[in-house]
């Protein structure tokens, strides 16, 4: 029979906060996984990203992109890569929460609890986003403590820089409709291939 697991991730110290429930195959490595959190939270994966692991056996998991370590002060030669290790090859190890970082620039840091292992809806389609709150903040803006600061600039239109703020958010989402900060549809999130993201990655070519 198929299994999933099931994680919920969310965005730390955004208030209120920004999160996503997901499913994904028993089957997906750390990368799969990676690319199943970019498309329910809403990223453009354009920075480098982690997951940081402390397992029940008291080692330190670290699975990502390898780089130089004078490229980055996160990643170092003991950065697994993530497309070559199942995560069933570890679940039994892992902790209720492990935390997941994107762009070491903005550093977004998120939860990542692991809620369950089910069985497979046969009719269902996997990964699933089921549900969520709260839009992801615009690429780029400053990391959590930035985007608090932006939100406050969004909702009083007194503000002296409340329309030129408005237009950039609005643009790095895509400048399609307003931004609402509130806004999230599960059924809206729409989930990328892995294996072609992964053939797409510059960073994994370097």
């Amino acid at each position: 029979m198929k299994m999933i697991y099931q994680f919920k991730i969310t965005l730390k110290e955004t208030n209120p906060p920004v999160w996503r429930r997901i499913q994904v195959p028993s089957t997906y490595t750390f990368w799969d996984l990676h690319v199943a959190i970019q498309d329910a939270m809403g990223w453009q994966d354009h920075h480098l990203h982690e997951f940081r692991i402390e397992s029940k056996t008291g080692e330190s998991l670290v699975f990502g992109i390898p780089v130089k370590a004078d490229d980055s002060d996160m990643l170092n030669d003991n950065t697994l890569k993530s497309w070559k290790h199942k995560i069933a090859k570890y679940a039994i190890f892992l902790p209720q929460s492990f935390t997941y970082t994107y762009d070491f620039g903005d550093y977004w840091k998120h939860k990542v609890d692991f809620e369950e292992v089910a069985l497979a809806d046969p009719e269902a389609a996997y990964p699933a986003c089921i549900k969520g709150k709260r839009a992801c903040p615009p690429e780029n803006c400053g990391g959590a403590w930035r985007y608090q600061e932006i939100l406050t600039i969004l909702a009083e239109p007194a503000y002296k820089d409340h329309k030129e703020m408005k237009a950039w958010v609005e643009s790095q989402k895509g400048g399609l409709v307003p931004f609402d900060p509130e806004h999230f549809d599960p059924a809206e999130v729409v989930f990328s291939d892995p294996a072609l993201r992964l053939d797409e990655c510059e960073m994994v070519r370097q």
